[in-house]
């Protein structure tokens, strides 16, 4: 595929803008922060693609929509809230080096939404693209799946910029993810004095470990694991409260019926113990047959390009599972998502750009051809 671009990709402007949004900390559900990085994102898409970009208020801070005019075509899909807390800038500012930039969100996902920015401005006609970066991917996208849901549906087509898997590869799958609390009421008593007059929910929590533990099944790709516990208050008091946090990951529908329906039918060990579970499977599964379509047309723009399906979860799974094309992974290549070492490869940005290019214009070809 011949592309046409009116200007070249730059690293340098890539860096620099790279550094403006990883200055403005964007902790999710802070707030007032994320308006502040917001409003950055929207001011460089702007001043690198021209036009008007929206921010869209919410309860866990504004999301910023762009769209180049004419009929949606394909969806430009990420987030800037990172999951670092204020403060950590000054720990770890933004650096290059040795060929690799580091700095807290600079692989998860900033360093997507500048390569898919400036990917876009090196296109003459930018016509039915839209971007929507949210602000609450990194805590479950609470306020944000509906409108990306709409927007997906409109587009029908979707380019997520979470950043690549290992050695550079696209997501071309991901498991559905949720997260379950486990809560566990019993009766206090003194240990020492009457201990029997207790219900112990320490000891019912332990029996619940080992039996939600049980649930999973690593055969089939299904991983249920208990993560966070906490019970008692102190240590001469039979504990009257537990708490058992899960995370989930499944690979199939059918397993994330079978999961949920499980951890409705969870039963005390204990006499007198009670139960409650809330929380769920929120983020459907990614099949792989959502991206064939999309990373066929990406093997052909850059040859050898692999794909992986991947434990973690993105809003590519909601626009998957509404049978929307949704390819994944196509932000920075680098690694330590969400740790200290994180890190983003200088050399792999303006290829990565150029891939969002020939996307683009393969997906505005495609639905020009259908019109």
């Amino acid at each position: 595929m011949t592309l046409r671009k009116s200007t070249p990709v730059r690293v340098d402007a890539m860096l620099d803008d790279l550094r403006t949004l990883v200055d403005i900390e964007s902790p999710s559900r802070d707030v007032d922060a994320l308006k502040a990085s917001a409003e950055a994102v929207a001011a460089v898409i702007e001043g690198r693609l021209g036009g008007r970009a929206d921010l869209v208020e919410s309860a866990a801070g504004p999301h910023v929509h762009w769209t180049g005019g004419g009929e949606p075509a394909v969806l430009i899909l990420g987030h800037h809230d990172t999951v670092f807390p204020l403060g950590t800038l000054a720990r770890r500012p933004f650096t290059v080096r040795d060929g690799r930039a580091t700095g807290p969100g600079v692989f998860d996902m900033l360093g997507g939404l500048v390569q898919a920015i400036h990917g876009l401005a090196a296109l003459d006609d930018r016509s039915g693209v839209e971007i929507l970066v949210t602000a609450d991917e990194e805590v479950g996208s609470h306020s944000s799946r509906a409108l990306i849901e709409e927007r997906a549906l409109a587009c029908g087509a979707v380019l997520v910029f979470e950043g690549a898997a290992d050695g550079g590869a696209l997501k071309t799958g991901r498991k559905g993810c949720g997260t379950f609390h486990v809560s566990i009421a019993g009766r206090a008593s003194h240990a020492g004095l009457e201990p029997a007059a207790g219900i112990n929910a320490l000891v019912e929590a332990a029996h619940q470990v080992l039996d939600i533990a049980a649930l999973g099944r690593p055969d089939i790709g299904t991983t249920v694991t208990p993560t966070v516990a906490s019970a008692g208050t102190l240590d001469n008091v039979v504990p009257a409260a537990a708490t058992v946090v899960v995370d989930v990951r499944v690979e199939s529908a059918g397993e994330k019926d079978r999961v949920e329906s499980a951890f409705a039918a969870l039963a005390p060990h204990v006499d007198g113990a009670e139960i409650t579970v809330r929380g769920g499977i929120g983020r459907p599964p990614m099949p792989e047959s959502a991206s064939t379509e999309l990373f066929a047309v990406a093997r052909t723009l850059l040859p050898g390009l692999e794909g992986t399906a991947v434990g973690g979860g993105s809003d590519g799974n909601f626009t998957a599972a509404l049978g929307v094309p949704t390819l994944d992974g196509l932000g920075a290549v680098g690694g330590g998502a969400h740790a200290d070492h994180e890190y983003l490869v200088v050399d792999a940005m303006t290829e990565r750009a150029n891939l969002v290019t020939g996307l683009v214009q393969a997906r505005q070809h495609q639905a020009g051809a259908r019109s």
